[in-house]
């Protein structure tokens, strides 16, 4: 169990500092009002889970890259891999609820967080 976390711990490490390097690159070449910085990011973390979801073939690569990587860089990417997953399992009304849940639910959570904290 402690090899795995300090699989993830690193990876996460690198992931979150790729996520602020990438997000920096693309917001300082292009300034848009649309967060395209951190669309960018999403994007390629969900090509990125996608992609080591079938080239890792060990556990240990998984959590250091996928968990890890992927987890510190965007969650967005585990988000989208999971309803994938479950559209692929035919569960696609409790894919469309997950995300529509999510994406409502997590909206309203931020501004709630912002709002008791004024």
């Amino acid at each position: 169990m402690l090899k795995q976390i300090l699989l993830v711990s690193v990876g996460g490490a690198v992931g979150s500092v790729m996520r602020f390097l990438a997000s920096v690159l693309v917001t300082r070449s292009e300034p848009f009002p649309f967060p395209v910085g951190t669309f960018a990011v999403n994007i390629l973390g969900c090509f990125c889970i996608g992609l080591f979801a079938n080239l890792l073939p060990s556990n240990n690569l998984r959590f250091l890259l996928i968990t890890g990587f992927c987890g510190g860089f965007t969650t967005f990417s585990t988000f989208a891999s999971e309803t994938l997953t479950l559209a692929n399992n035919n569960q696609m009304t409790l894919a469309f609820v997950y995300t529509l849940s999510s994406c409502v639910l997590g909206i309203g959570a931020v501004w709630l967080g912002m709002y008791v904290s004024k």
